[in-house]
């Protein structure tokens, strides 16, 4: 067996002397050499492999010294990722860590020749916040990664929605105030709140068998009002003795019935509107409804185009979907994702708008104007019919 074989007392000792750190002024790096004295740094130098790499480097210095810079930055900042990512660490005691790695890039080898001028180099190209102590340089990582941008603009989203929303709902109180001033400066004794008649009226009529009609008069004048009580009591007092024509009376109750109608229609116009104003938000991701992933990002991994179910809504404007063919979860924007129409007579949910939240059931779709006709199931206003609903504020739900 040779003096020096891999298995001898002598070999066993020289590697494990060589596991430890040695140190840095013994260790070339264009060789990858460590060696343990000075003596044997002196000897490695006189070699003739270190001659043919020191050859190689004169040919282009600048390029070799700029590839271990770079690579020591790398491997320098995935340190600092893994292993503090969030927190402010002094710059030692990441380095401390970094080189405890046998095979690490020495820095003798770099651009920088001292720690500190590494840290002050991270400071100007923005990639750590640095800070100078009275105990030493602290650093901490500027997480750039796709994931914590993704965060940060979800964050950035929300923010700017509900000041959006605080600025809507402070510019309606004000018009409230405004109204209710208005309406106190008028007051009960001005001539316009008499002649305008802005409050509804109740009047009331007694029928001939001493039942009591109820009649609901929405800003009507006063001298309307007045025209029609006088007209009510001169009909009742001359109906004992004329008999009007069932032509007359017809026409007369058509008249009325079509008043009432459009004093409703009226009604759930204006309730409609306000709904639609305290309802319609930019965001309308729900559980449980079927969506179209829309990413061409995702095109090479077969998800463009594709329907999923949303399983979790995140952030508001974020949701993790399942999809319908391989069951994979995918976490997307709701920008990248469109509503999903059904067949009709499908269940639906009106994800925007005044109903937002209610489930409904899909009757007619007109193609020429982007809309749907749906009828709302359960809740306060089931059996209601909307006529005219935009494809984007329905989703077909799952089953």
């Amino acid at each position: 067996m040779p003096k020096n074989d891999f298995l001898t007392p002598k070999a066993i000792a020289n590697r494990i002397k060589a596991k430890g750190l040695q140190k840095l002024r013994w260790y070339c790096q264009m060789c990858q050499k460590q060696c343990r004295d000075e003596n044997g740094f002196k000897c490695h130098c006189m070699s003739e492999s270190h001659q043919r790499q020191m050859q190689v480097f004169g040919q282009n210095p600048n390029r070799i010294i700029g590839g271990y810079s770079e690579e020591f930055e790398t491997t320098f900042l995935e340190h600092m990722k893994r292993s503090h990512r969030f927190s402010r660490v002094a710059a030692t005691v990441v380095y401390n860590e970094y080189i405890s790695d046998r095979h690490h890039i020495h820095m003798n080898s770099t651009q920088w020749a001292t720690l500190t001028e590494f840290v002050k180099y991270l400071g100007r190209t923005g990639k750590c916040k640095v800070e100078e102590t009275p105990k030493g340089w602290f650093i901490t990582y500027i997480d750039r990664d796709s994931e914590t941008l993704f965060k940060e603009k979800m964050k950035n989203k929300r923010i700017k929605a509900d000041a959006v929303d605080e600025e809507k709902q402070e510019k309606e109180i004000q018009k409230q105030i405004e109204r209710a001033e208005q309406m106190m400066m008028m007051g009960p004794n001005a001539k316009g709140g008499e002649e305008e008649g802005i409050k509804p009226r109740i009047l009331e009529k007694n029928d001939g068998d001493g039942e009591k009609k109820i009649k609901l008069s929405l800003g009507l004048s006063k001298k309307n009002v007045e025209s029609n009580e006088k007209r009510e009591s001169s009909r009742l007092v001359f109906d004992e003795g004329e008999s009007e024509s069932k032509n007359a009376k017809r026409k007369r109750d058509g008249e009325n019935s079509a008043k009432n109608a459009s004093v409703l229609d009226e009604l759930m116009r204006e309730e409609e509107k306000a709904k639609e104003k305290s309802n319609r938000k930019d965001y309308w991701l729900f559980e449980g409804i079927i969506v179209k992933v829309m990413s061409k990002a995702l095109a090479d991994k077969g998800y463009y185009k594709q329907k999923g179910v949303v399983r979790k809504v995140i952030d508001k404007y974020c949701g993790e979907i399942e999809m319908l063919e391989n069951k994979h979860v995918l976490r997307v924007d709701q920008e990248e994702l469109e509503t999903v129409i059904p067949q009709i007579g499908g269940l639906v949910k009106i994800v925007n708008g005044a109903y937002r939240g209610e489930h409904a059931r899909l009757l007619a779709i007109d193609t020429d104007k982007f809309c749907a006709k749906v009828q709302i199931e359960k809740g306060i206003y089931d059996g209601r019919v909307l006529k005219a609903v935009e494809y984007e504020d329905i989703c077909k739900l799952a089953q």
